[in-house]
């Protein structure tokens, strides 16, 4: 059953295709990459402002040009982005505590009394509270080509940089795996 499926797939020109022999097709794809629309990305507020971020990360590539013209770009860049800033708070509490007493008294009136008394006692209490600042950021973006095929994606996250946010970091991480996808094609060739 499988040669007559291969032989059918034959005819009809659509053998299946090799992982490698895909990836090798979308980094020739790249190549071909002359004009980039930066679309709209998904997540709010701060999805638009990781967008802008990006087309500035992209345009400083000069890997192609970065345009404003859906209608002249090669491939569009879409995706989904989130930057939160929260407090993280953590509150722990130990305890350790022992008591006792021991009492005892006898006799009818106050001149046969007898009497016996004790203690003991313990204790220790520790309780601490902190909360912490935390700011992270992640996109998830692909290039699209004009006929709805995607020929690169990639997802990054950032819980911020030393000397910068974590938008700004995720956007110079896209970029740097774009570029580093470019030069794997650029070796293809």
């Amino acid at each position: 059953m499988l040669p007559l499926l291969l032989l059918c797939l034959t005819v009809a020109g659509d053998l299946p295709q090799s992982p490698a022999s895909i990836e090798e097709s979308s980094l020739r794809d790249l190549l071909q990459i002359r004009r980039v629309y930066v679309d709209r990305m998904v997540g709010g507020e701060t999805a638009a402002q990781m967008r802008e971020i990006l087309i500035g990360s992209l345009q400083g590539t000069r890997l192609f040009i970065v345009t404003e013209n859906q209608e002249r770009a090669d491939v569009i860049l879409r995706g989904a982005a989130e930057d939160l800033v929260y407090t993280e708070v953590h509150t722990s509490s130990d305890s350790l505590n022992a008591h006792g007493n021991l009492s005892a008294r006898s006799g009818a009136n106050t001149r046969d009394s007898r009497g016996l008394a004790g203690g003991i006692g313990a204790g220790e209490n520790e309780s601490e509270h902190a909360a912490e600042r935390r700011h992270e950021a992640i996109a998830s973006v692909r290039l699209v080509k004009k006929d709805g095929d995607v020929i690169w994606s990639t997802t990054q996250e950032s819980l911020g940089a030393r000397f910068r946010g974590a938008s700004a970091d995720v956007a110079d991480k896209i970029t740097a795996k774009l570029k580093e996808d470019f030069e794997r094609a650029r070796r293809l060739k």
